[in-house]
Order: C-alpha cells, then structure tokens, then sequence
C-alpha cells in the first residue's frame, strides 16, 4: 500500500514539474512587436514579410503601422490572412478604390447632366465672396468603403488592444505638427488617417485632430510599438531609396529627394534606436513607384526573399508546431455576433431634408448587416453631390446594432463652380472654341432647392439660369423658373446652296414644371417667351437681317443610364423635346417642331459599340432661319465642316465602334485609350417631302480618343462623298 502511495506521488510530482516548464517554457517566449513602415504600392511587400514570418512560426504580438504599413497591419491585426491579403492587394483596382467618382447609377438625374456637360473633375467652392480649393485631390470616398468592408467584423471592437493582435496607426496632426497614435476607435478611419498623404487625400479629422499621413513624422514606428510592451521588435522598411546624382535630372525628381531626405531622417532615427536583438527587414524593391498600384502584387516576394535571408536569426523566435496554430486560431477572425439592424439614421451637417435623404437608402431596420448594402446606400448618398464624404459606422445603443451613414459637407462648399472646355479644330480654319463654368448654390433650403448658372464664353457665348424647386421633402416634382442668352452661327441655304451664315441671338425667359424619374430620367411641360436677332455674318450684304419673337409651350423627356458619360461601355441617353408655338404667347406665328435624340451603347470585353439616332422637324412653318437644325461636324457627318448644312429638318444615323487599347497602366494618373471608326448618314432638308434615303449624305471617319482629366479627346480623320474629308482635334463631349 506504501509504495502505491509512493508511486501516485511521484506520478503528481513528475505532473506538476512538466507543467510548470510548459509555463516557464511559454513564459520566456520573448513578446514580439512589429513595426511595419510606410511606402504606398512598396508597402505591399509587407504581406511578403507576414508570410515568411508565418513559414518560420514566428508569433506577432503587436503591431503598428504608418500609411501602407497601417493598411496591411491593420487587417492583418484585425484577422485577417497573408492569403487574403495579398488577394486584396493583388485584385483590388486601385485606380477605382483611389478616386471620388460616384458611379453614374448612383448619382442623381441633375447630377449626369453636371458629369456630361462639365466633364473637368475638378471643382471649386464659392463662400462669402471667397474661391475655396478642396483640402485633397481625392476625399477617400472609395477607399473607405473599402476598408469598412474589410474591417466590418471587429467593427464592434473600439480597443485596438482587444483585436486579434493588439494594434496602433500613426498618423500626423497637421495643425500640430506632431505624431498622432491612434490605439481606440473605429479601426478603419483611423487606417485611413494614416494614409492621408497631403494633397492627395484630404485631412481626416478625428476628435479635435486634423490628420493626414503619418510618415511626415514617423514613418517608422519602432518607438510605438515598442511601447507596447515588447521584448523584441521586427521593423519592416519599405521606403523609396535616394536618387542618385545621375538620376536628379530635373526640378521634380529634385523635389522628390527633398522630400525623401526630410521623411528619412526620421526613419533613420527609429532604425538606429533597433536593439541587438531587434530585426530590420529592408526588401529590395529598387526604384520601384510608390504609385504604381498596378504592378503592387509584384513587391510581395521581395519582402518574401528579405525576410528569408534573416532565417537564422528567426529560427530563435519560433515556436511549435502546436503553439503556432493555437496562435492563428486565436487571430482568426470571428463571425460578427450581431445579426440584424436595430435602427438605420443619417448624421448630416447641410441644409436637407432627413426625409430627402432616407428616400435614397434601401436598406432598412430588421434587415441582416450587409456590408455590400450598407456600402451601396452610402455611395447613393454621395451620388446626391452635396456631400465630399459619406460614410457609414456600425453603434451599439441599449444593446442593440444599428448604421449610422456619416455625411460630410463639402469643405469648399456649399455653392460650387464646375468647367468645361471645349475645342474643334479642321486644320482648314474652321474652329469652334467655348470655355464654360457652372456655378451650382445649393442648400437654399431644406426641400432640395438649387441655382445653376451657366456661362459660356467663345463661338458660341451663352448665359443660362435657372431655379430648381421641389415641391416638398423628398417629392420628385418640381419648378423651374429660366432664363436663356445664346449666339451660334448657322447657314441659309436655297437650292442645297449656301447663300450667308447668319449669327443668331436669342433670349428666353420660361417656367417648367417638372417630375424626377428615379435617377435616370426627368420629364418637363412648360411656357415660354423670346425674342431674337439673325444677323448676316457671311454672304451678300443685300440679304437682310431677320428679327423674331418667340413664345408657346413646350414639352420635354430625358433619360441617361450610361455607365460613363464620354466612352460609355452600356446605357442609353435620350432627349426627346417638342415645342408648340403660338402666337398668343407673343410668337411670330403658329407651328410645332420636334427634336430626337437617342443613342444606346452595348459592350464586350473592351469593344463598345453605339448606334445613335437624330431627328428634328418643323411643322407648318415658314422657313425661318431661327428654326434650322444644323448638321456637320465629327460624328455629326464627320466629313462636313462643323454647322456646313442646316434646314427645317434634318435626321442623322450613325453607328460607331471603339475599343479600349493597351492594358491600364493602373497609376494614379491612368488615361484609357481608344481607337475607333463611325458610319454616319443624313442630311438637312428644305421640305420634308425631300427627306429619302437617296438623299442622304454618307460620312464617315476614324478616331483616337483619350479619357483624360479635362474630358474626352480626340483626333480624328473625317470622310464624306465625293473624296471630301477633314481632321479634326476635338476636345471635350462631341456636340449632340
């Protein structure tokens, strides 16, 4: 019986000793920080690093990151896999994520027209007499969604310590000038702070902080993550190298090493405080561009080979087999508890209706959390164009979940001034040149009221003005008092012959009433009264001027549902307008007269092509000048002179081809190319009994078109019948 006593002693005894080394053993495990720097598309090198650490069963137990370095830990501290990862990285479009283009189905009606008609994206604010710039080229629409998607299931989490893996991004405090560290909060605005590079994205503000991108003052966070309660630190350096003598060749790549030396000064601080143990992984990316997004997926295997070629040193701080995949199970990112939305809300600072803006949302309290649903409402909000950012936050209230979509003012608003640019050259002194602004008030009240005025400068000078009224909080019916100034030029013709160009003026006072139709379409009936001039420009000094008086009634229907105004991929644009003359509305005499427009666009792969549509007519009319239709121009009879023919009645038929050439260069500053052919036919009649296929002029051309910041351009070579033809340099929108 003793020596059984014995035995189950020694058997506790043997027990208890292996216990406590397993806890001596887990205890000496030196905590592991990493310290993760900032580079743009070289800090995808990063995923590199994480992977091969992982390989060498390496445990991380803290990170902090800077700009790129914040992205990447970030989502690797919130769960996230080195596979997944790198599949972010390597599929996401970046040139997409990096912009504020609200896709066209999202923007409302009187939104496409802006985006058609004032290509430039470029806008400026207009306040108490002051011209206000916006703080970044891009506010970060995109990408925020992006990373709210990403990190929606530790959205619940307002500790970075209780992530996964305890993290910090560091910012810079722009009205400071010192390092912001962000440990709390909601982890995917405070990834985004840390990536404000100034100029490029607008500041992020957060509590009282202004912020932009962290790697103006610590762009490697060596000391912040030692802070955290690590024993040794692995600091990862993805930055640009400096030039060499032979390289600084010009002002900008002098700049460009200005900037480098200042930011690595402080780099070189962090990596000179590195402890024996500590480790410096640098990838060897070259002068691989910060901004080449495109290529991002190719710096994952330097940062691979860099942290390979520290494998002695690595083996020390690995663990076992069974230690690491209990550790990567603890990292895993969970499934979000919380099922459905308690609540949905709107946070707004303008002057709008809530009831304008709950009519946009789809998603609705008792429905699941969707983060493709909640992304979606939140670009239809935007879409509205009052806002530089909208966004959303998942909030715990009385233990419940709800969305709150955060809608920020535009910082330069609220009245905005957009441009337009257009140019048609033929090389044979033909020209046409306008330069147009719109200056759009909004907010005048909380039912949705606005003011645009348009002015346009050059051949064909116009001023239009016109009061945009809805009748009520989120009502799709409207009224719109106008005034239009315009001059063009146009050619009499008798016998197919022209005989003078004339400069028409007109003025025009109306009042539409109107409906919205959803976001594609809007349909006007109104009254209107002019009063115009035609005088003779070219031709016989004999032939008179012409002066005339407008008024009557008018209808019109337009509908937009292209992808894209300028190369468009789908969709359909039409302009249906009737007009109904009367001289007891102050009209010279009675007529009517009809324009029709449609065009509509179909794709495959990168080919696009677009038949279009045009029709125009006058009713029981004398042939009065102010009355024509003229045709001729690119893609409009490509091998006549812009305006060459114009009569009572005109129609036009054309079919035009384009494809996307070359792949995307995927930078910042991406311009699409496109080559393409048209086939035109129509001409400009006198009567309408001469309107036959016969007698239509068949055209034709080629073209180069870009998609350039400024809008559409174009060279193109123009054909007609007759061994005519014209080249053209077109920018802006071809005229319709």
């Amino acid at each position: 019986m003793r020596i059984r006593n014995d035995l189950r002693c020694l058997q506790c005894t043997l027990a208890l000793i292996v216990v406590l080394l397993s806890t001596l053993s887990h205890a000496e495990r030196p905590r592991i920080g990493l310290a993760l720097g900032g580079g743009g598309a070289r800090g995808a090198a990063h995923i590199g690093v994480l992977r091969e650490l992982e390989r060498h069963r390496v445990p991380i137990d803290a990170i902090a990151g800077t700009s790129m370095g914040a992205i990447v830990g970030g989502l690797y501290a919130a769960g996230m896999s080195t596979d997944e990862l790198e599949e972010v990285v390597a599929t996401l479009d970046w040139v997409d994520a990096l912009s504020d283009s609200a896709s066209r189905k999202d923007l409302s009606f009187r939104r496409k027209q802006d985006d058609a008609q004032y290509p430039i994206n470029f806008e400026l604010g207009i306040r108490d007499s002051e011209l206000l710039l916006p703080m970044g080229v891009i506010a970060g629409q995109k990408l925020d969604l992006i990373l709210r998607e990403l990190t929606l299931g530790v959205s619940h989490v307002a500790d970075f310590d209780d992530l996964p893996i305890p993290f910090r991004a560091i910012a810079t405090d722009i009205e400071r000038g010192e390092a912001y560290v962000m440990g709390e909060g909601d982890l995917a605005k405070a990834i985004r702070a840390s990536m404000s590079v100034p100029g490029v994205f607008a500041p992020l503000r957060i509590g009282d902080r202004l912020l932009v991108d962290g790697g103006i003052v610590g762009n490697m966070p060596i000391d912040v993550v030692r802070q955290m309660d690590v024993d040794i630190v692995i600091a990862v350096d993805v930055e640009f190298p400096l030039y060499t003598a032979d390289e600084l060749t010009s002002a900008l790549t002098i700049s460009e090493q200005m900037l480098t030396i200042l930011i690595r000064k402080e780099t070189l601080r962090q990596i000179d405080s590195l402890a024996e143990n500590d480790i410096l992984i640098r990838p060897e990316l070259g002068t691989f561009a910060s901004s080449d997004f495109a290529q991002i997926a190719q710096t994952v295997e330097p940062g691979v080979r860099a942290t390979a070629a520290e494998t002695q040193r690595l083996e020390k701080l690995s663990v076992t087999e069974r230690e690491f995949a209990d550790y990567l199970a603890r990292r895993a990112i969970k499934p979000d508890p919380r099922g459905k939305l308690a609540f949905v809300r709107v946070a707004h600072d303008r002057r709008v209706s809530p009831a304008i803006l709950a009519s946009r949302l789809q998603v609705e309290a008792g429905d699941p959390i969707d983060s493709e649903r909640l992304a979606a409402d939140a670009e239809r909000l935007f879409g509205l164009g009052l806002y530089e950012q909208v966004s959303y936050q998942l909030i715990e209230e009385n233990g419940a979940t709800g969305v709150e979509f955060l809608a920020r003012a535009k910082s330069w608003g609220p009245n905005i001034l957009q441009f337009a640019v257009s140019l048609e050259n033929d090389f044979e002194g033909a020209t046409a040149f306008n330069l147009g602004t719109r200056l759009t008030m909004t907010g005048l009240n909380p039912h949705g009221g606005e003011w645009q005025t348009d002015l346009q400068l050059g051949t064909d000078p116009a001023l239009l003005s016109e009061l945009y009224q809805p009748f009520g909080n989120a009502s799709q019916f409207f009224v719109a008092p106008r005034i239009d100034l315009r001059q063009y030029n146009i050619n009499a013709f008798v016998a197919d012959s022209a005989i003078a160009r004339y400069r028409i003026s007109e003025t025009e006072l109306g009042l539409d009433l109107g409906a919205e139709i959803k976001s594609f379409g809007e349909f006007r009936i109104g009254a209107y009264y002019g009063t115009g001039r035609g005088k003779v420009k070219v031709g016989d000094p004999l032939i008179p001027n012409v002066e005339f008086d407008t008024g009557g009634v008018l209808g019109r229907l337009r509908f937009d549902t292209r992808d894209d105004s300028r190369f468009p991929r789908r969709g359909i644009r039409a302009d249906l307008s009737w007009r109904q003359s009367l001289p007891g509305l102050g009209a010279d005499e009675r007529f009517n007269s009809l324009q029709s427009e449609i065009d509509a666009t179909w794709s495959r792969g990168k080919n696009s092509l677009q038949l279009g549509l045009s029709y125009a007519t006058t009713v029981s009319a004398e042939d009065s000048i102010e009355n024509f239709f003229p045709l001729g121009g690119f893609l409009r009879l490509s091998g006549l002179e812009r305006g060459e023919i114009s009569g009572p009645h005109a129609a036009l038929a054309r079919l035009v081809y384009y494809r996307r050439v070359g792949e995307s260069a995927g930078g910042l500053f991406d311009v699409p190319v496109y080559l393409g052919v048209s086939a035109e036919a129509g001409n400009a009649w006198e009567s309408r009994s001469d309107i036959r296929f016969d007698t239509a002029h068949f055209n034709g051309s080629v073209f180069a078109g870009l998609d350039t910041i400024i809008g559409p351009v174009y060279l193109a070579a123009g054909f007609a019948e007759g061994g005519r033809s014209n080249v053209y340099l077109f920018f802006g929108a071809p005229p319709r």
